[in-house]
């Protein structure tokens, strides 16, 4: 907060101070704010910086503060008072200037050993923790939704596709589950960031630390957090606990986004393989007809703003010398958005999987006249011998011919499949079927039935379904 006193003589002008203050983003912080300066003031006294009385007076009336805030009593703006004399900066020195009113000059000593520089990255840690724990609860969620389609689609057969093209028979429940590990990674990497999230700056000073004798690690282990920043100039100059985080919020968009992306296919009337509930759809202005999947839209629309969050403050960060600069104010606003877009996105997701019904009818049908089955020759020769590339082109060759006579795989004789090679038998149509070829698999991880059983219930057990 700039005023015309100390080293100042006139105060900040009007349209500057409007131009850099975060209050109208960072007052999101004012829990975070308070619970660092209770467990900082908590600190002061007991190492006897300043007296347990004074101490006392400062948390009590920082308690009241947070109350008022959270009834509406206090209304957090740039400006405020009878005649708006007074500007808020940001949420630091706006809980500050209310708890001076609250209890006057004895304010000053919460500030003791702390700048707003460590006070801002010990906030912003403490949002991350909450925030990361959120994030991951949605996704065990989505998880769990994924996992119970899975499970009632278990015995469903359906195309797979690469390049957007039919390839090879798969269960509609190995699909789904392929979802279910993305989303164990999300939760792998949002848990991985916490351990270095849950590091705190307190006590680094502006940048050189303090010469009090505060205790850094006991007011982590009052916030719960798992230790300290060790280097002053990294604790309040770095900003890479944040960007981990965003980054781990643009993978889990990316793959909400190719969720969505198949919502959006396969309920079209090309497709016809899912309906949505009704309640996750909306209309047309002009077409009466529509049913259009416009949340799956709006998620696959909304991971380029979460892709912009991490550049935007990749960008901020860029070439910037040590320590602090007033740049990195500009940190939160990609911060709280990418929060906001992940956790309803994912919350979204999970909700609408839950109304959705796939036609097993449909998918079983797309099965029927194409050459899916084209690998299943390949292998077959390459079990009785012949090199898999001879093998392969062998294969096309038949493809070829069955498109020419108009034909599929199953209905072309066993005879023409002997003038390409002695090696083909009778026993070759009892792979040429969806099911044969889904049952056939023997890897581990494959779309067979066993092996999706067994991963059923491997994340039945991780997920305590």
């Amino acid at each position: 907060m700039r005023a015309p006193h100390g080293r100042f003589r006139k105060p900040l002008d009007r349209e500057a101070l409007e131009f850099s203050t975060s209050l109208p983003v960072d007052r999101r912080l004012y829990r975070e704010d308070i619970e660092g300066s209770l467990a900082h003031v908590a600190m002061l006294s007991r190492k006897k910086i300043i007296p347990l009385r004074k101490a006392e007076r400062i948390k009590a009336g920082l308690r009241s503060i947070l109350r008022e805030i959270e009834r509406g009593s206090i209304t957090l703006t740039v400006a405020e008072g009878e005649k708006k004399r007074w500007h808020a900066e940001d949420i630091h020195m706006a809980i500050e200037h209310h708890l001076a009113r609250k209890i006057g000059d004895v304010a000053g000593l919460l500030h003791t050993a702390r700048s707003r520089n460590d006070q801002v990255a010990l906030d912003e840690r403490l949002f991350l923790g909450k925030a990361t724990g959120a994030i991951v609860a949605e996704l065990r969620r989505l998880q769990r939704a994924l996992l119970l389609q899975a499970g009632r689609n278990r015995s469903t057969v359906m195309p797979g596709y690469t390049h957007l093209q039919r390839a090879q028979p798969i269960l509609l429940a190995h699909h789904l589950l392929a979802y279910v590990s993305m989303l164990g990674r999300d939760v792998d990497r949002f848990t991985g960031c916490l351990r270095r999230v849950t590091l705190s700056p307190l006590g680094a000073g502006a940048l050189a630390g303090t010469p009090f004798p505060v205790d850094r690690k006991g007011v982590a282990r009052a916030l719960g957090l798992r230790g300290v920043v060790e280097n002053s100039i990294d604790a309040v100059s770095d900003r890479d606990a944040l960007l981990e985080f965003l980054s781990a919020c643009a993978i889990t968009m990316m793959h909400l986004s190719r969720f969505a992306e198949e919502i959006v296919l396969w309920s079209s009337h090309e497709w016809r393989f899912i309906r949505i509930g009704e309640e996750f759809t909306t209309g047309s202005s002009m077409m009466p007809q529509k049913v259009n999947p416009d949340i799956a839209e709006l998620v696959r629309g909304k991971t380029g703003r979460v892709y912009g969050d991490l550049i935007a403050l990749l960008t901020v960060m860029k070439g910037l010398p040590l320590a602090y600069n007033r740049d990195m104010q500009e940190d939160k606003e990609p911060l709280f958005d990418a929060v906001d877009t992940v956790e309803r996105s994912v919350r979204l997701t999970w909700k609408m999987l839950r109304t959705a019904k796939f036609d097993r009818q449909r998918f079983e049908g797309e099965l029927a006249g194409d050459f899916l089955m084209a690998t299943e020759i390949a292998d077959y020769l390459a079990r009785k011998g012949m090199p898999f590339r001879k093998a392969h082109a062998l294969a096309g060759d038949v493809v070829r011919e069955c498109m020419e006579k108009g034909v599929t795989l199953a209905e072309l004789p066993l005879k023409e499949y002997r003038k390409r090679s002695p090696l083909f038998r009778n026993d070759l149509f009892t792979v040429l079927s969806p099911r044969s070829s889904v049952a056939g698999k023997r890897s581990a991880g494959s779309t067979s039935p066993a092996e999706v059983e067994k991963a059923l219930k491997n994340w039945k057990r991780r997920l305590s379904v």
